[in-house]
């Protein structure tokens, strides 16, 4: 049986979380004709995305009342927990059979746990994790990883469409979540084996120029690599993909891979490199950790004001 798909002219779309990702998909969802009001915390994302003409909610209860889909890109299991599950939350006030897009990265148990109350309220739910940092975001070149009902996820197809390359339906609810653990544990270690070839050509006294020319060009660094080592040549760690939510996603890969049994001993050494760079450099692209592990360390050897980026952007720490 077909599906009815969402309407991008007759949908109410509320989104919440207006920071690195979640700002660039409010704007590309609004070129696109969405229909789309948003809210975030704090209250300086949301004065910036007045100005592209997004108009926003005074309130997620608000929100929640007078949408029909609802998106959310947040920062972890606390500001998810937060939005969705405290008094006056999504919950709270989300009508019966509003559609749900949860884009976080968080925990699968949390996932889980929304699923189920979403169920328990009447509203269609799905995990729907992004894979891909900003460029690919403004591009619309991101592969999404869904997990729950697959008519939910056919319906929400024009959505996807207008924000992503590729979608797939892993399975039921929080595969998507799941899977892109999986997709972000190769991140965090193809960025600290980066890193560590890095350091063993420079401690080779190859040019610095030529080592990362030629690496950027060989077959094995992934694509997702070649950005990361033109920033370390560039010197430019201006975040594309914070380190500290790198740190964070390492953590959900550990936690989860000690509750399912899996030995990731690579993984543990990444996340120990993450961990002891979070203080000095979480605002800063995850390919920071290069200076670090080189040995010259990560604050030192940044050339870019880090502080004009954190003034312009406070309060963002809620978004992915």
């Amino acid at each position: 049986m077909s599906v009815a798909r969402l309407n991008q002219l007759k949908a109410r779309v509320g989104f919440i979380g207006l920071g690195l990702m979640g700002s660039r998909l409010v704007r590309r969802l609004d070129s696109f004709g969405w229909r789309i009001r948003a809210w975030n915390r704090s209250r300086r994302p949301a004065d910036e995305i007045n100005k592209w003409g997004i108009a926003s909610a005074p309130s997620i209860a608000d929100l929640g009342a007078n949408s029909d889909v609802i998106i959310s890109s947040l920062a972890n299991d606390a500001a998810v927990h937060s939005v969705y599950l405290d008094n006056g939350g999504v919950f709270s006030s989300a009508e019966p059979g509003t559609v749900i897009l949860e884009m976080s990265t968080i925990s699968p148990e949390l996932s889980r746990d929304l699923h189920r109350e979403a169920r328990a309220k009447g509203v269609s739910f799905l995990d729907v994790a992004i894979s891909g940092s900003t460029p690919a975001v403004d591009a619309g070149t991101v592969t999404l990883l869904g997990g729950g009902d697959p008519n939910t996820f056919d319906r929400c197809v024009p959505i996807f469409e207008s924000i992503a390359r590729r979608w797939f339906l892993i399975g039921p609810g929080s595969s998507g979540v799941q899977m892109k653990l999986v997709v972000n544990l190769l991140l965090g270690l193809d960025m600290q084996a980066v890193a560590e070839a890095v350091s063993l050509g420079e401690h080779l006294h190859i040019d610095r120029n030529v080592l990362l020319d030629v690496l950027s060009k060989t077959a094995v660094i992934a694509p997702a690599m070649a950005g990361k080592i033109r920033k370390i040549k560039d010197n430019d760690y201006s975040p594309e993909f914070p380190l500290r939510l790198m740190s964070k996603d390492m953590n959900l890969v550990m936690d989860a891979a000690g509750k399912s049994g899996a030995d990731l001993p690579a993984a543990s050494v990444a996340r120990s490199i993450l961990a002891s760079n979070v203080s000095a450099s979480g605002n800063l692209d995850l390919a920071a950790i290069t200076p670090y592990v080189v040995g010259r360390g990560a604050r030192d050897e940044v050339a870019v004001d880090t502080s004009a980026w954190e003034s312009r952007n406070t309060g963002l720490h809620l978004d992915e």
